[in-house]
C-alpha cells in the first residue's frame, strides 16, 4: 500500500463534492494536498472540519485556478507526485443539455490540459475519473439492459456532450499510459451521492435534487421527472474515496475500471426513501414533459474485486439518511 505520508498530492476539483472528500482522506493520511479548483460547483466551506478550521492551509494549499488555461495545469503539477483529476464541468441534465458546446469544449480542454502538464512535470502517477454516462445511450435506455462490463463502451455512442467528454479523457489518458508517458488510472464511475452534493435547482442531480424538495416541501414542489421507473446505480460516496486510494496503488496502468453496485434502483424507489426519511405526509407529483436521463445503468464491478479489492460497503437507506441530515442542517444554514 502507498504509503501517503509527506506525499505532494494535487486534488483537481478538490472543493466538490468527491474532492472535498478525497481531500479530507488524504490529509488524515499525512498528505501534503494541494487543492486546485474554481468553485463553479465546488465550495470552500466543503474543506472546513467539525470544528469549522479548513483542513489545508488555504492560503499555501488551495488554488482558485481554471484549469481551461494551460498554465494553470503547469503550475498545479509543478512538484507533485500523484494527481487525482476531478476537475470537470458537470451538473444535471437540464444543465448538461441546454450547453453541450461549452460542456463538450471545457472538459476537453481540461482533460487535456491537466494529462500534458503531468507528463511534462513528471509526476509519478495520475487517476483519472470517467463516468458510466458515457456508455451507448441504446444500452442505458434499456431498463432490462444486463449489467454493464468495462468493455461494453464501444462501439461508442454516448448521449450527451458530458458522456463523449468524460470519454474522450479515458482515450487521451490510455494514450499517454500505452506510450510510456504517463502512468495513469481510470476510474469510471456511476452515479455518485452524499454529504457536499449540489443542492441548488439548477444543478444538483438526482439524489441530493430529491432530498433538497423533500425538506423544502411543500414551498417545492415533490416532482419527480418521467413516471419514475429509470434505474441507476448509485454509489456512495466515501466507497468511491476508497475505489481512488485503491487505484492509485493497485490499478495503474490496467484500463478503466468501474465503480458502482449490480442494484438497479429507481427514482420512484429513491423518492420513496427520501419520503421515510422526511417523515412527512409528502404528495410525490410526476412530470412526463421533463428530460429522464437513462433508463436503466448497473455495474458488474468483477474488475473492481479482481484488481482493487473493491466493492461497496454503503447501503441505501443508510447512504441517503446521512445524506439527508448533511442537507437538511446545510439548508437551514444557507439560502439556496
Amino acid at each position: 500500500m502507498i504509503d501517503w505520508k509527506g506525499k505532494k498530492v494535487l486534488v483537481t476539483g478538490g472543493a466538490g463534492h468527491i474532492g472535498s472528500h478525497l481531500t479530507k482522506t488524504l490529509v488524515d493520511k499525512g498528505a501534503d494536498v494541494l487543492v486546485v479548483d474554481n468553485l463553479w460547483r465546488g465550495k470552500k466551506e466543503y474543506l472546513l472540519d467539525e470544528n469549522n478550521n479548513y483542513i489545508i492551509d488555504m492560503e499555501n494549499n488551495f488554488k482558485e485556478w481554471d484549469l481551461r488555461d494551460y498554465e494553470n495545469a503547469e503550475k498545479a503539477v509543478d512538484g507533485i507526485e500523484i494527481v487525482f483529476h476531478l476537475a470537470d464541468i458537470v451538473a444535471g441534465i437540464t444543465y448538461v443539455f441546454d450547453n453541450q458546446p461549452d460542456v463538450w469544449r471545457g472538459n476537453v480542454m481540461i482533460n487535456s490540459n491537466v494529462f500534458t502538464a503531468s507528463h511534462k512535470a513528471k509526476v509519478d502517477r495520475l487517476i483519472y475519473v470517467g463516468a458510466a454516462c458515457a456508455y451507448p445511450h441504446e444500452k442505458q435506455n434499456d431498463p432490462l439492459s444486463p449489467l454493464f462490463k468495462e468493455n461494453d463502451m464501444y462501439p461508442a455512442h454516448p448521449e450527451s456532450a458530458y458522456g463523449w467528454g468524460k470519454l474522450m479523457g479515458e482515450y487521451e489518458c490510455e494514450l499517454f499510459s500505452k506510450s510510456g508517458m504517463l502512468n495513469t488510472g481510470i476510474l469510471r464511475l456511476h452515479n455518485v451521492y452524499g454529504p457536499n452534493s449540489d443542492l441548488s435547482v439548477e444543478r444538483s442531480q438526482v439524489i441530493p435534487a430529491t432530498i433538497r424538495k423533500a425538506i423544502l416541501y411543500p414551498e417545492e414542489q415533490f416532482l419527480v421527472w418521467g413516471n419514475g421507473e429509470q434505474n441507476r446505480s448509485f454509489i456512495y460516496v466515501t466507497d468511491v474515496v476508497e475505489g481512488l486510494l485503491l487505484v492509485a496503488d493497485k490499478g495503474i496502468n490496467k484500463g478503466p475500471i468501474q465503480l458502482g453496485t449490480n442494484e438497479k434502483t429507481t427514482i420512484n424507489q429513491i423518492a420513496k426513501m427520501v419520503i421515510d426519511v422526511s417523515g412527512k405526509d409528502i404528495v410525490q407529483e410526476h412530470d412526463l414533459t421533463k428530460p429522464v436521463g437513462d433508463f436503466g445503468r448497473a455495474a458488474d464491478i468483477t474488475l473492481a474485486k479482481e484488481i482493487l479489492g473493491w466493492e461497496p460497503k454503503m447501503s441505501m437507506e443508510e447512504g441517503i439518511k446521512i445524506t439527508y441530515r448533511w442537507a437538511s442542517n446545510y439548508l437551514e444554514s444557507h439560502k439556496l
